[in-house]
């Protein structure tokens, strides 16, 4: 690892040294609203043209992997959510998932409990892609769509508190079931909100994809063969974007999903070329309305299929302590940026694990980055780097 270290230390400085007269060295971050958290993406310039970008992380480093090393699987549950804080529900489905298959469970999971969790995190999918959709926008100069976002994802933020008791770091999903069931008419209120925000999300899709300034901003700009995104580990809305139909709720058909209708939207290059960014911004606008008929049929079977009783216990199948045989295990899980994986080294006779790896999508689709912004304008730099939507604290685990 040290050898590693060294070798990249060695290329960076030959990079710095070996730059021409007419190139300049500029760091964009780590304090950069654009760059989304503490990024820093060191150019190496020939005036507005990007020759080279060296990226610098490190500046939010969580720990994660030691922290789960030295805690209990089900204690490391609120350090899941902390990971891309904006889609803990996925977060935490994909981990406790893991854990229920190495101990045996999760075919005993009740459906009501499946489909809820399902429920939750479609919701927090949304939630997810409408700061991604936002965020983009003002990246480029288009203020609207951020606070329209905002204003729609509020009322999401809201039915999450109201199930689990927290905003955003919700701790809602656990290993054998849930925290608690979700409240009394929590079902109608989804089939409220899908009525309310059908309409709304067709206001901010005209808004923005067939505008012709956020067109000539991102059309054709940053594109990523399909070849290229699969060789880097690219995977979510910046693989499918590439026009690869490759999703994990319907290559793995985890949880429930195999019993749910819904599509999977690739990149087509309908303003521009196949994988580029306007590409990339139209799957996840497309990926919301796929999650609206998601939750509208989990509401539907909760409300007749999978209704509430009185005998109903969410926690029935908790452990009071998690013990496995030693195994080595792998997980994951299509999180709204992509494949977040979990990969597990148990340890017998104890609850701790030996050792915990967090793939997180983020790390992987952000690598892309130097080979996408090659030649490019710093200011199309600028919107490649918020088309790939990135969270720091799942880059720097």
């Amino acid at each position: 690892m040290l050898e590693q270290y060294n070798q990249g230390y060695l290329k960076y400085k030959e990079k710095i040294e070996s730059i021409g007269s007419t190139e300049m060295v500029i760091n964009l971050g780590p304090q950069h609203p654009s760059t989304h958290g503490v990024l820093r993406l060191e150019l190496i310039t020939d005036g507005e043209i990007v020759k080279e970008i060296i990226p610098h992380l490190g500046y939010l480093h969580r720990c994660f992997d030691k922290h789960a090393e030295s805690l209990s699987y089900p204690k490391t549950i609120p350090f899941t959510d902390r990971l891309d804080y904006l889609a803990s529900m996925n977060n935490s489905h994909s981990y406790v998932m893991g854990v229920e298959r190495m101990l045996g469970i999760a075919d005993k999971i009740p459906k009501r409990v499946e489909y809820i969790r399902v429920l939750v995190c479609e919701l927090n999918r949304i939630a997810s892609h409408l700061i991604a959709i936002g965020t983009y926008g003002i990246d480029i100069g288009a203020f609207t769509p951020f606070l329209w976002c905002f204003r729609d994802r509020e009322h999401i933020m809201n039915m999450l508190e109201w199930a689990s008791g927290s905003r955003m770091l919700y701790n809602y999903i656990w290993v054998g079931g849930i925290f608690y069931d979700i409240p009394v008419g929590f079902e109608e209120r989804c089939k409220e909100f899908v009525s309310y925000f059908r309409p709304k999300l067709d206001e901010l899709d005209d808004l923005l994809t067939n505008n012709q300034i956020f067109i000539a901003r991102t059309a054709n700009i940053g594109v990523l063969p399909a070849d290229v995104a699969i060789n880097y580990g690219c995977s979510g809305p910046m693989l499918r974007a590439s026009g690869v139909k490759w999703d994990l709720r319907r290559v793995d058909g985890y949880s429930v999903y195999p019993e749910l209708d819904f599509d999977i939207p690739i990149g087509q290059g309908l303003m521009g070329t196949v994988g580029d960014c306007w590409d990339r911004y139209k799957v996840r606008v497309d990926e919301i309305k796929e999650s609206i008929k998601i939750i509208e049929q989990c509401a539907d079977r909760l409300m007749s299929d999978f209704a509430r009783s009185p005998e109903f216990d969410p926690r029935a199948l908790v452990p009071k302590k998690v013990t496995l045989k030693e195994q080595a295990y792998y997980v994951r899980a299509e999180n709204p940026k992509g494949e977040l994986g979990f990969y597990f080294e148990t340890q017998a006779k104890t609850d701790i694990p030996r050792r915990v790896k967090a793939r997180g999508p983020s790390f992987n689709n952000l690598s892309v980055l130097p080979e996408l912004g090659k030649g490019v304008l710093i200011a199309d730099l600028i919107a490649i780097l918020g088309s790939i939507d990135i969270v720091l604290g799942e880059v720097d685990r």
